[in-house]
């Protein structure tokens, strides 16, 4: 396997997607946001499934967080399998899929539409079938992603998520800091988490927590752990880890704290801290830690733009591990670049 895999290359691309994405996508964000102010939904609802469905996490934080509107994830089966209609006269739906390919997903855009919903989708493919059957089609321009392990389509997933709901509460902090990713996501690309893929080569099991925009994150490196190393990873909210699933952490069990600068930063740090007093190897992107090890961190000068540059520093490390391991992060067994679910 050439040491150079299309993960990495796809990694390294990172922000000049994001570049190609603020360049080019201003139009349809515009639209979007706009139609979005006409509408004033009571509530908004997601739809995704995998690295999207983390997007769409991270999109309901974020949402939540900048607007007070709730957003709810809802199952794509309810309309693919279950054939049912919801009441979404007041609603917005937001659909997330890389490929726009995935029948369950176009499915309950479509019902969400023909319910009375503002439909939005994200997705990589502006021919897809989700963006045909949406109102408002986002296409990431994330260009073609060939490694089986989504990186760039789910940095701009979020990206077009965050820009989304800037523009629609015209918070000019924000879109200054989304403007600014590009250089950030560069120097993500570049910091140092090597002390801790050197520790997770030989690990069986890991925890990764985190909390708020965050925890988004956290689900989305379990399941990169899981999908390109083998290694089995759970996620959970800081605050969830202590309702029981601390029992089975032991002298050396790994965790990875991810958290952002942002209000939930000094609880994530004290059960990142918690559990390395109980013997854990605990790593914590954050420099207030005590017990736990420090990961450096390439701010982005907002606490909501964090977690994005946070991601791409894991995905460096991620895959490091993954051939430190033996495995090809391009290829995962029993996994193909396109699912599609019923």
């Amino acid at each position: 396997m050439s040491p150079q895999t299309h993960m990495r290359r796809e990694i390294l691309e990172i922000p000049q997607a994001v570049e190609a994405l603020l360049g080019t996508g201003a139009d349809a964000i515009g639209k979007a946001s706009a139609a979005l102010r006409d509408k004033d939904p009571a509530f908004m609802i997601s739809a995704a499934r995998g690295s999207s469905d983390h997007a769409a996490l991270y999109f309901k934080y974020v949402s939540e967080l900048m607007t007070g509107i709730p957003v709810a994830s809802v199952g794509p089966s309810i309309a693919s399998i279950y054939g049912r209609k919801l009441k979404l006269t007041e609603a917005a739906c937001l659909a997330i899929s890389q490929s726009g390919k995935s029948p369950d997903i176009v499915r309950i855009a479509k019902m969400a539409a023909a319910q009375g919903a503002l439909s939005l989708a994200l997705t990589n493919n502006a021919e897809s079938d989700l963006a045909q059957v949406s109102e408002h089609s986002l296409v990431l321009h994330a260009g073609v992603e060939t490694s089986v392990a989504a990186t760039k389509t789910f940095v701009n997933s979020v990206v077009a998520a965050v820009w989304l709901l800037a523009e629609w509460q015209q918070d000019t902090d924000l879109r200054k800091a989304i403007h600014a990713l590009p250089d950030a996501l560069e120097q993500a690309t570049k910091v140092d988490w090597g002390l801790l893929a050197q520790e997770l080569a030989g690990s069986h099991s890991l925890f990764c927590l985190g909390r708020g925009p965050a925890l988004a994150i956290s689900h989305e490196a379990a399941l990169k752990f899981k999908e390109t190393s083998q290694l089995h990873a759970e996620s959970y909210s800081s605050a969830e880890v202590l309702h029981g699933p601390v029992s089975i952490v032991d002298r050396g069990f790994s965790v990875l704290a991810f958290a952002a600068h942002d209000a939930a930063e000094s609880s994530v740090v004290a059960v990142a801290d918690a559990l390395a007093a109980k013997g854990a190897r605990v790593f914590v992107t954050s420099d207030r830690a005590d017990a736990a090890q420090r990961l450096p961190v390439a701010r982005t000068g907002h606490p909501l733009t964090d977690p994005i540059s946070i991601i791409v520093s894991f995905y460096a490390m991620v895959e490091r591990v993954a051939r430190a391991r033996g495995m090809n992060p391009d290829a995962p067994r029993h996994l193909r670049k396109v699912t599609e679910t019923i």
